[in-house]
C-alpha cells in the first residue's frame, strides 16, 4: 500500500487546480481497484467493495462516513446487501483533485483494517 493514505486533505476552493492527466495516471497507480468515470463531464473515482452480509457493509459505510467528516471531504456512498460503492470527486472544482486520491487510499486502508 502506498503512503498516500497518510496524507491529509487540503482545503479545496472553487478554482483550485484539478489533477492533470499525468498526475491522474501517477496517483491512480497508488489505488488499484479504483476506476475513473466521467459523469456529465465530471471525472470521478469509484470502487465497489464486497462483504458477506449487510451488517458488514453497513459498518464499512459508517467508517467511510467518519473519514469524510474527519477530512471534510464527502463522497457518494451507496450501501447495498453485501456491497458498498464509494465515489470520490471534488464538488468545488467539478472534477478530480489530489484530495480524492488521498481519500480513496484512506478508504482502501479502512477496508483492509476491517479484515473483511
Amino acid at each position: 500500500m502506498s503512503e498516500l493514505y497518510q496524507l491529509k486533505c487540503e482545503a479545496c476552493q472553487p478554482g483550485a487546480p484539478m489533477v492533470t492527466e499525468r498526475e491522474m495516471i501517477e496517483l491512480s497507480q497508488n489505488i488499484p481497484g479504483w476506476d475513473v468515470f466521467d459523469r456529465e463531464g465530471i471525472k470521478q473515482l469509484e470502487r465497489a467493495y464486497s462483504f458477506k452480509n449487510f451488517k458488514h457493509a453497513w459498518a464499512f459505510a459508517d467508517k467511510v462516513a467518519e473519514l469524510a467528516e474527519e477530512e471534510f471531504h464527502h463522497p457518494a456512498i451507496t450501501l447495498e446487501w453485501g456491497k458498498v460503492t464509494v465515489c470520490w470527486w471534488s464538488h468545488s472544482v467539478k472534477g478530480l483533485h489530489k484530495n480524492d486520491f488521498i481519500c480513496a487510499a484512506k478508504t482502501d486502508f479502512i477496508f483492509q483494517s476491517l479484515g473483511m
